[in-house]
């Protein structure tokens, strides 16, 4: 029997408005029925039943792209155009899932015979599926327009994928090995076919786009492996830079001046170039940053000497572009370069040219010591262990169009260093106090010990008891009585 109320005129049934799930409460129709907890759980089923949609659906469009070309022997072309409409056709099928989830009626109605989708592939795997599933489809894109050869290079390029799947368990040089061996071995098979000979610009381009597509694949295995010490040397790299944060510009005679804006432009998108190196997958892509990085730190020099930049300036600006960036996982990122880049971009070019400099950099501050920055060792020491750090310019010296932001923070780290170095003697001469206090305490105890031992104590023995003072007095009955009190009545 259901419970009446009367609210406003009107006979509402209260059965009606508890959850739709029975769980006691109040449902909101706002939430078609549902109270905020159940809504809630509702929700984030069909979120993650959507995920698991979207995860299957990558998989799927990957499974169905090797079916494509393992069927595509006389028509490649139109092997191509199936793929796209199949791929088209599931676009369009996933937009309407996703307008489906947010409609009012999906809401209203959540399926309660469903299972709780499982979340076994987190957002990380997800992008990373993406990422080969695009570098897959530009790779596809690329061979089109060379048929017969296109075949031939996805079938050796998908033959050496698999084949270096059954490698996970070799060392990381081996397999870097087996990489480079597979490059030259493309280059060859590339200068035998007519439609590349004699056409190193072609070859160079195709040898790109093989790089992209198998590093795309094979990166979450080979960068950065647990058999190696790369991540105990990105550490201690990292550790390292921290440590030397206090180095200026004028201790590794940089040619920059930050005071000018265009710059101090320059240098912030230095070092973004070069902490992006981390997000690429590609060694292809990873130089690519190197060298953006670096025409920025040309740029920025040859603006400040009003000349254009030499190798000599070069090389301080980047070290001193990499204190301040501090890129992550430097050292993993330049042994995956030099294991699995094309070798002849390594060997020739600005690229080469460019990462070969970074290797440098990176080995100066990993040796970088008192005598490199024309230091004393004891200032080195104090600077390294945090009690001091440079004096910066004073206020007066700043030009009239320097920002006033930044000449307010060097003087707040001039003030810092004088209080580090107040810190510092305060600590010393309170030390020394109580070494003081400790020895003088020492010396006391001493000089008494001496005294005693110079002049010891000499306890004579007790006697006879000793008499009263009257007791020799015969005349003591000669003596006047005691003096009595006076009692005054007034």
């Amino acid at each position: 029997m259901s419970l009446k109320s009367e609210r406003r005129g009107i006979h509402v049934d209260q059965s009606e408005l508890l959850c739709k799930k029975g769980c006691g409460y109040y449902g909101n129709p706002g939430w078609q029925g549902f109270c905020s907890k159940c809504w809630r759980e509702e929700y984030s089923k069909a979120r993650q039943r959507q995920i698991q949609e979207d995860w299957e659906f990558a998989e799927r469009l990957q499974r169905e792209e090797e079916a494509a070309y393992a069927s595509s022997q006389g028509a490649p072309s139109l092997t191509f155009s199936k793929f796209e409409e199949k791929k088209t056709n599931e676009t369009k099928r996933k937009v309407q899932t996703v307008k489906k989830f947010f409609s009012p009626s999906s809401r209203a109605a959540p399926k309660k015979d469903s299972q709780e989708a499982k979340s076994s592939s987190p957002s990380i795997n997800r992008q990373a599926s993406l990422e080969t599933e695009r570098a897959s489809k530009d790779f596809i894109d690329f061979l089109k327009s060379f048929r017969k050869p296109g075949q031939d290079i996805l079938k050796q390029c998908r033959g050496f994928i698999e084949s270096m799947q059954h490698k996970k368990d070799l060392g990381i040089e081996e397999q870097s090995e087996f990489v480079q061996d597979f490059y030259q071995n493309m280059v060859d098979r590339l200068q035998t076919h007519s439609s590349f000979k004699g056409s190193s610009e072609r070859i160079e381009k195709v040898m790109d786009q093989i790089e992209n597509y198998i590093m795309t694949r094979l990166y979450k295995n080979v960068f950065c492996p647990e058999t190696t010490d790369d991540e105990k040397k990105d550490l201690a790299v990292q550790k390292r830079i921290r440590a030397l944060h206090w180095v200026t510009l004028e201790m590794l005679c940089v040619p920059v001046n930050e005071e000018i804006p265009e710059v101090y432009e320059l240098v912030v998108k230095a070092i973004t170039a070069v902490i992006e190196v981390d997000s690429r997958r590609v060694p292809r892509d990873k130089l690519t940053c190197i060298t953006k990085c670096s025409k920025q730190i040309f740029n920025a020099i040859k603006i400040t000497k009003n000349e254009p930049a030499s190798a000599d300036d070069f090389l301080p600006t980047l070290i001193y572009i990499v204190l301040k960036a501090n890129p992550p996982r430097l050292q993993s990122n330049i042994q995956y370069i030099t294991r699995f880049c094309n070798p002849s971009r390594l060997m020739t070019g600005e690229d080469g040219y460019y990462f070969t400099n970074l290797c440098c950099a990176v080995a100066f501050i990993e040796k970088l010591d008192a005598q490199s920055l024309n230091l004393t060792q004891e200032d080195f020491d104090r600077y390294m262990s945090g009690q001091a750090s440079p004096k910066k310019q004073d206020s007066e010296e700043w030009s009239p169009d320097t920002c006033p932001g930044l000449k307010q923070m060097y003087k707040n780290l001039n003030l810092i260093s004088q209080l580090n170095e107040r810190q510092h003697n305060i600590l010393s001469d309170a030390k020394q106090l109580e070494k003081d206090l400790i020895d003088w305490s020492e010396g006391v105890t001493k000089e008494v010990e001496d005294i005693i031992e110079k002049f010891p104590l000499d306890i004579k023995p007790r006697g006879q008891p000793v008499a009263a003072i009257d007791s020799d007095n015969v005349e003591n009955d000669k003596l006047p009585p005691p003096i009595q009190p006076q009692v005054f009545v007034g």
